[in-house]
């Protein structure tokens, strides 16, 4: 099974931006759909946005659509989530996730299999 470690949270002000990483070991990486998820306090797990296995497709939230971006490097087993013009409400524990059994690109954190530990991003005002 997949292990995957996520970096790069920390406090940033807003409009600010930070890069996360997650980096897989156990497995190859290029056999996961791959996706990032966050949760603030008191609320639930929210999709942020997925990759397909090859990096050719992409999806996102809508509230993240156009400042954030994901991408992948299979060669270095490691996914990354580029969040740029970052915002207050952007503060949460995001977890990076994988998919081994959807076909196509799951939006639901149901459909993923194993999970980071999460990194916390604060974004103040």
């Amino acid at each position: 099974q997949v292990q995957l470690v996520e970096s790069g949270g920390g406090l940033v002000q807003a409009g600010g931006s930070l890069r996360l990483s997650c980096a897989a070991s156990g497995r190859t990486l290029s056999n996961y759909n791959m996706g990032w998820f966050r949760q603030a306090p008191g609320k639930g797990r929210e999709f942020v946005a997925a990759i397909s296995r090859t990096g050719s497709s992409t999806n996102y939230g809508d509230s993240v659509k156009g400042r954030f971006t994901i991408s992948r490097e299979n060669a270095k087993n490691t996914v990354y989530l580029q969040m740029n013009s970052l915002k207050p409400e952007d503060t949460a524990v995001y977890y990076c996730a994988a998919s081994a059994f959807t076909l196509t690109l799951p939006l639901t954190a149901s459909a993923y299999d194993t999970w980071g530990q999460g990194t916390q991003v604060t974004v103040s005002s």
